[in-house]
């Protein structure tokens, strides 16, 4: 029996806004690039140096679309996890297939932004959950506030 783990988790900045595109089909799907940064020093030289790596994230999900669309903007702080998927096609007139690894957002995967909307840096929750639905600010703050028991 096959077995084995297909997990991927980055948290970083989205490098644009997400595109969305139409599909022949009639469905929809998002791509988003999320920009990880970290540092080392440099051994010859002892300088730090800073070192961006890039991730394409996908996903076709309708609800996780809808969500991205209204806010997933340029610069916003994100955590997703989804699994590792590994596409290969040909262009028109080149001899050699091209390869993309991207970060297929599924059923059970997550995303989830870490900033206010406005891009202030602080690490907040939106309280909204991956599959586009919404909890209003003001009540989950009251949710978890005063003395009373709920029942």
């Amino acid at each position: 029996m096959p077995f084995g783990l297909n997990r991927a988790e980055v948290i970083g900045r989205l490098g644009d806004d997400v595109a969305i595109n139409h599909l022949a089909s009639g469905g929809r799907v998002a791509n988003m690039s999320i920009a990880t940064d970290e540092s080392y020093i440099d051994r010859q030289t002892g300088e730090r140096v800073d070192r961006t790596e890039w991730h394409r994230c996908v996903t076709f999900q309708n609800g996780l679309v809808d969500m991205l669309a209204k806010h997933a903007k340029k610069g916003r702080l994100v955590y997703v996890a989804g699994k590792l998927q590994t596409r290969r096609w040909r262009k028109d007139g080149e001899d050699s297939d091209r390869f993309s690894t991207e970060i297929l957002l599924a059923p059970g995967s997550r995303v989830q932004f870490l900033d206010r909307p406005n891009g202030n840096g602080a690490a907040a929750e939106t309280g909204e959950p991956a599959n586009g639905s919404a909890m209003p600010a003001e009540s989950a703050q009251a949710e978890g506030q005063g003395d009373q028991i709920p029942f």
